[in-house]
């Protein structure tokens, strides 16, 4: 927020002619919370009401086949010949079927908002508008600005040549050619809706009633928009949602802020029984609070003692509480472990043996003996079948 006492006044020769107390709404809480609600809530008052055909996806002829047929009992198309005969229908998962849960025109889409949330969330805008950090993080080249926020005393040029020129020599061409260097095509079918283009905000120029003709000159320059400072928008204020649009006010505009708006030591005039929010902390820096010499004097010391809460242990994995339910368990777990070196010692000393020249003998000569044996049963196998095969000479020889 801004909290100054007075406030400069330009002319058109980016010279300060004057000076104009600071209203009360600059020092207004900045509520994003607010405007983004409200924002959001306006923004659907500007819709249309549209819907589905109420016949689409059920202007078939189809019939469900009912049981029996081994399919499941969606409605199907009716005829023969074609792919399409047999076809599921109807159903919204069905090729050509209706939607699920299809759009109505009966549907809510218009919101109510209440009037004093829409007048706070009005006043944090045009208090965030004097705050330039604010100003610049939403986009807009300011840095040749004399001033925020910057108020003239009038605007006399009544053709856009000469607006033109009275803005440039406020420094305000920056904003306007960052504005015109953003224009381009819209992505998407949006393009062939009557909104081809899009383009960056510029400023908002808010008048009074004695720039009455001031909207005619501006509303040719790409970005600028124009309002009356009785009729401010919160759309116009924060597009997008988005705090720290770029304002000029004229001195009859900038006049007349108090008795819209009110102060803290009164209500607004012009907005009946409206008062202006108050910050819940005047100091919003709480270390520097708690900090404090007044707030520690009062404070007690920190405990050094921690009370003992019983907690639960699982005597598996806490080997003192399982020692203390069960003393045999240190032996058991000792004679455990010399058993396991045992096996270790005596595997080791098997394989050690078994590894051993006399193990390699003895292996070689089982392995002789096995060979020695097989080779005799073959010899044996093949007597056995010469045997054979002369008996079954003999016994042929004889037949004859």
């Amino acid at each position: 927020m801004t909290a100054r006492p007075v406030v400069s006044v330009y002319a058109d020769n980016h010279k300060a002619t004057g000076s104009l107390p600071l209203p009360a709404v600059f020092s207004a809480p900045i509520r994003q919370d607010i405007v983004h609600f409200v924002h959001s809530n306006m923004a659907k008052n500007r819709r249309q009401a549209h819907s589905v055909f109420y016949k689409a996806g059920k202007q078939h002829s189809a019939e469900s086949w009912g049981t029996g047929r081994a399919v499941a009992r969606i409605p199907r198309i009716s005829g023969s010949g074609t792919h399409r005969s047999g076809q599921a229908a109807f159903g919204n998962m069905c090729r050509k079927g209706h939607m699920f849960a299809p759009l109505k025109v009966w549907r809510k889409w218009h919101r109510k908002i209440n009037t004093n949330q829409k007048r706070h969330a009005v006043a944090s805008a045009i208090a965030a508008s004097g705050v330039t950090p604010l100003v610049l993080a939403r986009g807009h080249a300011v840095d040749n600005i004399p001033e925020f926020p910057l108020v003239v005393d009038n605007f006399k040029s009544e053709n856009t040549k000469g607006l033109l020129a009275e803005l440039a020599a406020l420094g305000v061409d920056q904003d306007l050619r960052r504005v015109r260097s953003t224009k381009r095509a819209r992505a998407g079918q949006g393009k062939y809706r009557n909104s081809r283009y899009i383009m960056r905000k510029g400023p908002l120029v808010i008048y009074g009633d004695e720039n009455k003709t001031i909207h005619r000159a501006a509303r040719n320059l790409p970005g600028v928009e124009t309002c009356h400072v009785s009729r401010i928008n919160l759309l116009q204020l924060c597009p997008g949602g988005h705090l720290g649009r770029f304002l000029i006010w004229t001195q009859d505009a900038f006049k007349a802020l108090p008795d819209l708006f009110g102060n803290y030591r009164k209500a607004a005039v012009a907005k009946k029984g409206y008062h202006l929010q108050r910050n819940v902390m005047d100091c919003a820096d709480l270390a520097r609070l708690i900090n404090s010499d007044q707030v520690q004097g009062k404070l007690r010391q920190v405990r050094t003692s921690v009370p003992e809460h019983y907690k639960k242990k699982n005597p598996l994995k806490n080997k003192a509480l399982m020692k203390r339910l069960n003393p045999f368990d240190a032996t058991r777990k000792e004679n455990e472990k010399k058993a396991q070196e045992a096996r270790h010692a005596k595997r080791a000393a098997a394989i050690k043996a078994k590894r051993s020249k006399d193990a390699r003998k003895a292996r070689a000569a089982r392995s002789a003996q096995y060979n020695q044996i097989q080779e005799g049963m073959k010899e044996s196998f093949v007597a056995a079948d010469k045997k054979f095969k002369e008996y079954d000479a003999v016994a042929g020889e004889e037949e004859e």
